[in-house]
């Protein structure tokens, strides 16, 4: 069983930078992967970034070259990096924790407005 916590979100203005960040708990249990997760009302929940057991990283197309996904292992941490923020960037993000034995643990997310 995997707990999981986003932090970090708020009202920030268009061009602007914040830092998310995801504490899992669970001791024993195997990573797949890291990731983070947007959603907005009436649309489908959409891939923002993603990093593996290996290091590997991926990204949805709307945010490569503006967001970073980083972890920190030994502290059950992830985290993501939001620059240059945009208005259409506000949404719920919500942080996904994947085990080896491909189970899924998601948090109840954190708020992200873009706005002037």
């Amino acid at each position: 069983q995997v707990q999981v916590v986003e932090s970090g979100g708020g009202l920030v203005q268009p061009g602007g930078s914040l830092r998310l960040s995801c504490a899992a708990s669970g001791s024993g249990i195997g990573i797949y992967s890291r990731g983070w997760y947007r959603q907005v009302p009436d649309k489908a929940r959409e891939l923002v970034a993603l990093i593996k057991s290996g290091g590997k990283t991926e990204y949805g197309d709307s945010v490569k070259g503006r967001f970073t996904i980083s972890r920190d292992i030994d502290k059950n941490m992830a985290y993501l990096d939001m620059n240059s923020l945009k208005p259409e960037d506000t949404a719920v993000y919500l942080c996904n924790i994947r085990t080896d034995r491909n189970r899924n643990y998601w948090g109840q997310g954190t708020q992200v407005t873009v706005s002037s």
